[in-house]
């Protein structure tokens, strides 16, 4: 039995358009589509390049992933040609498995990645191949759909062929359930988490006092205007620590139609307590924003 993983990423590509009406951004959503890359999943300690190049198996997985995407319309990313942009291949290798993939699917700009395990299958009653595929928002890291198919049993050494059967038993669904997915994301926003603390040492706390109103008012208010319809929760809060756990943003710049990223709220979030005066640390680690302050 032999066991091998590959890992697809999904990129949102937005058509150039220009801001405007609520129409327009309709309009504007309409026209994303999915990019997809693949890439090899590889155990610690062994090299992503070595396992591609090496394991024919692998790259058949693969190129049949991709094909099943690019065969329904949807753009693919080369992931050979995103490798040789990085000047640091060799220290990438060297990382650990999870840090690998995040820096490939930074590199291809994903926001969505697709995690697709293949088995083969051995009998008496002749062998097939498993296909499990499992999609993730890597904008928050939250499971968006997740599929598993079996090839029919032959008597056949030819795996590429399993593979291709397995492949295309379950790709259309699968892509059906993560359009509705991004259906769901167009229409809602997507999350984001947000802890807010006072620096150790300050003057001020969230009690404090800012044109009559409390410091955690004024975050709340301006969080809950900001929001993507201004929708938020506040999980718990402190004198000393705010944590939203779930804040919406949208999908696309309200303002320019490009892609809206964390860090711009992180930014407009800056600047509002820039104009409270406070001075603030911040820092973004994915959908995770952490902001200390202190006056």
């Amino acid at each position: 039995m032999r066991l091998f993983s590959i890992v697809a990423a999904i990129s949102l590509f937005v058509m150039p358009a220009q801001a405007g009406t609520s129409r327009d951004l309709k309009e504007q959503h309409s026209s994303v589509q999915p990019t997809i890359m693949v890439i090899p999943f590889t155990p610690k300690g062994e090299s992503l390049r070595k396992n591609l190049e090496s394991d024919e198996h692998l790259r058949v997985a693969i190129t049949k992933v991709k094909e099943g995407f690019d065969n329904r319309g949807i753009n693919t990313i080369d992931l050979r040609a995103k490798l040789k942009q990085l000047s640091n291949i060799d220290a990438l290798e060297a990382e650990a498995v999870d840090d690998i993939k995040n820096q490939v699917i930074e590199l291809s700009g994903a926001d969505v990645y697709i995690e697709v395990e293949s088995k083969i299958n051995r009998s008496n009653t002749g062998n097939s191949v498993t296909i499990v595929v499992t999609a993730f928002d890597a904008f928050n890291g939250q499971s968006l759909a997740n599929k598993v198919s079996i090839s029919p049993s032959f008597y056949t050494e030819k795996f590429d062929k399993l593979i291709e059967k397995a492949v295309d038993n379950v790709i259309e669904d699968f892509l059906n359930t993560i359009q509705s997915k991004f259906d769901l994301i167009v229409e809602n926003g997507r999350s984001i988490v947000l802890n807010v603390s006072i620096a150790e040492g300050s003057e001020i706390d969230l009690d404090s006092e800012f044109d009559k109103d409390l410091l955690s008012d004024l975050i709340e208010f301006w969080v809950e205007e900001n929001a993507y319809n201004n929708y938020y929760h506040l999980q718990g809060m402190t004198t000393s620590k705010m944590i939203f756990d779930d804040i919406k943003i949208p999908l696309l710049d309200p303002e320019t139609g490009n892609t809206y990223r964390v860090t711009h709220f992180a930014a407009k979030f800056r600047r509002y307590l820039r104009e409270l005066d406070l001075e603030v640390e911040r820092v973004v680690q994915g959908s995770n924003l952490v902001f200390i302050l202190k006056q």
